[in-house]
C-alpha cells in the first residue's frame, strides 16, 4: 500500500515493514458545506420524508418491509461476489431444505441478521455490542463461519489481489489496537445526534466502518445494513424502508472510489455528495414503488374477491409469501389442504399468480406482478458508472470483501 496522509487519516509503519491506516476521529474536521452540498442535503431530506409519509399510510407496511429486506440481503451480499436470486431466498423460506448453496445460505442469513437488528433497535441502542450481534447471525453456518463471528478481529486484515500480502495490499485497515480505539471513536459518534444532519453522519460512520474494517469477513454488509439501522433508529422512517445496495451495486465503481479518495485524500465532501444523491434516488424509487404496491393490492383483492373468500385471504398472504406452496397456503390461512389447493389453483387460473415447477405435485406459485415492482425499481436506478467486469475487482485476502483496481 503507498503512503498517505490528510485529514481523514494516515497510513503508519508497522514493524514489519508494511503500511497500515489509522482513521483520524470523527466527525471530520472542516466540513465545506458548499451550494451544492447544502442543495443535495435538502433534496435527500424531502425525499425520505416523502418516504416515511408514503410508509405511514401502507395498508400494511410490515409486508412492503419484508420484501425490502430481502431484496437488500440479495443485492448487497452481490456487491461482495455472492450469487443468488430473491426467487431462491423465497424458495428457501418455503423449505429449508431448499438452502442447497453457501450463497442462498448467506442471504438468508443477511435477512435474518437485518431482522434482529430491528427487533433488538427498541431495547439496544445502536452499538458495537448490536453490531457484534448482527455480525453473528450474518456469519453462521456459512462461508466465513470460523472467521469468529461475532467477534472484531484480534489479527491484521487486508484488502488485496487474491495471493498479496500485507506488503503488497491495496488496503490494509488499522492493526488492532488503533482498530479498537477508532471502535470506541465511532460508538461515540453513533450517539451524537446533535453534530451532524442525520444523512450526513449515516454517510460518515459507512465510511469510517468500512475504513476499520473491524471482523475477519462481512465487513461491507454489516457496513450497508447500518445505514437502514440508523436511519429507522432516529425515527427518520418509522419503518426502515432505505436500502441503498441497489445503488452502490449499480454504482460500485465510483462507491469503491469515493471510499478511497477520502482516504488518500480526505475528501469527505466527494463521498458524502455522492451517498446524499444515492438516499434521494433510492428513497424516491422506494415511494413511487410503495404507491404502485397500493393500487396493485386493491386490483389484486377486488379480482380475489370475486372468486371467494379463502382467494381474497390468500392475496394478503401473497404479499408476505410471493412464492407460496400448498402447505404453506393451509398453514397460514387455517385450512384443510384440499382446500389451499383449490384456492391457488382458483388464482392460478384467474391468472393473478402463475405456477413455477410444472409438476403436477408439490407445485409452487410466484406472485408475478407483485415481485415485478420490485425489479422494475431496480432496473430504474441510474448508473452513474456501469458496474465493472468482476475480474477488474480485488479480493479482501483475510476477508473475503470485494474492492476495485486500486
Amino acid at each position: 500500500m503507498e503512503a498517505f496522509n490528510s485529514r481523514a487519516g494516515q497510513t503508519v509503519p508497522q514493524g514489519s515493514g508494511y503500511l497500515a491506516y489509522v482513521p483520524a476521529a470523527l466527525p471530520p474536521s472542516d466540513i465545506t458545506y458548499d451550494p451544492e452540498l447544502i442543495r443535495m442535503l435538502s433534496d435527500a431530506d424531502l425525499a425520505l420524508g416523502r418516504l416515511a409519509g408514503i410508509a405511514d399510510v401502507l395498508p400494511n407496511p410490515d409486508l412492503f418491509v419484508a420484501m425490502y429486506v430481502r431484496k437488500e440481503a440479495v443485492l448487497s451480499s452481490q456487491i461482495e461476489g455472492i450469487q443468488c436470486t430473491l426467487d431462491e431466498v423465497l424458495e428457501a423460506e418455503i423449505d429449508d431444505g431448499a438452502i442447497q448453496t453457501k450463497a442462498i445460505g448467506e442471504v438468508v442469513n443477511y435477512v435474518h441478521a437485518m431482522n434482529h437488528g430491528i427487533a433488538r433497535l427498541p431495547e439496544l441502542p445502536l452499538s458495537l455490542r448490536l453490531i457484534r450481534e448482527i455480525h453473528k447471525m450474518l456469519m453462521s453456518g456459512v462461508r466465513g463461519e470460523h472467521k469468529d463471528p461475532g467477534e472484531f478481529r484480534k489479527t491484521q486484515n487486508w484488502i488485496g489481489h487474491a495471493g498479496s500480502t500485507l506488503m503488497t495490499a491495496a488496503f490494509v485497515p488499522p492493526p488492532v489496537p488503533e482498530m479498537n480505539e477508532a471502535l470506541s471513536h465511532l460508538e461515540l459518534f453513533l450517539h451524537n445526534r446533535s453534530g451532524m444532519p442525520l444523512a450526513m453522519q449515516c454517510a460518515v460512520v459507512h465510511l469510517q466502518f468500512e475504513t476499520i474494517h473491524p471482523f475477519l469477513d462481512g465487513n461491507g454488509r454489516v457496513g450497508r445494513l447500518l445505514i437502514a439501522l440508523m436511519f429507522h433508529e432516529r425515527g427518520a422512517l418509522t419503518k426502515p424502508l432505505l436500502y441503498l445496495s441497489n445503488y452502490l451495486k449499480a454504482n460500485r465503481i465510483e462507491y469503491y472510489d469515493r471510499l478511497m479518495d477520502v482516504r488518500k485524500n480526505g475528501n469527505w465532501e466527494g463521498w458524502i455528495k455522492f451517498f446524499l444523491k444515492g438516499i434521494a434516488s433510492v428513497s424516491h424509487e422506494a415511494a413511487e414503488t410503495a404507491k404502485r404496491i397500493v393500487q396493485f393490492r386493491d386490483t389484486a383483492q377486488a379480482a380475489a374477491f370475486k372468486l371467494g373468500k379463502n382467494e381474497f385471504a390468500l392475496i394478503d398472504i401473497l404479499f408476505q409469501h410471493p412464492l407460496i406452496d400448498a402447505r404453506t397456503a393451509e398453514r397460514l390461512l387455517g385450512v384443510t389442504f384440499a382446500t389451499a389447493n383449490t384456492a391457488l389453483r382458483n388464482l392460478h387460473q384467474a391468472e393473478l399468480i402463475s405456477e413455477t415447477t410444472g409438476k403436477a405435485r408439490n407445485r409452487i406459485y410466484r406472485f408475478d406482478a407483485y415481485l415485478k415492482l420490485f425489479e422494475e425499481e431496480s432496473a430504474a436506478m441510474p448508473k452513474i458508472y456501469q458496474t465493472a467486469p468482476a475480474d477488474n475487482y480485488l479480493h479482501g485476502a483475510e476477508d473475503g470483501e470485494e474492492a476495485p483496481r486500486m
